[in-house]
């Protein structure tokens, strides 16, 4: 199984499926923004979900993508 990483802001999803690497690098970088800049969210309006998916092509991949829009 390898872990991968939902975050959410004021319960929307904004990054869906992050590597751990990823998860830490964009978790550090959103806490940083909203203790700077000026933004209709605080961070307590900041969460994550951590899943677990099957490694690999061709398994059963059972997680479901989280609510939201597309982030693109």
């Amino acid at each position: 199984m390898e872990k991968v990483y939902h975050i959410y802001a004021k319960e929307e999803c904004i990054y869906t499926n992050l590597s751990t690497d990823e998860f830490n690098h964009t978790w550090e970088t959103l806490k940083g923004m909203v203790g700077l800049m000026k933004t209709d969210y605080e961070l307590e309006d900041l969460s994550y979900e951590e899943c677990n998916r099957p490694l690999g092509y061709g398994g059963t991949d059972t997680t479901a993508e989280p609510l939201g829009e597309d982030s693109y």
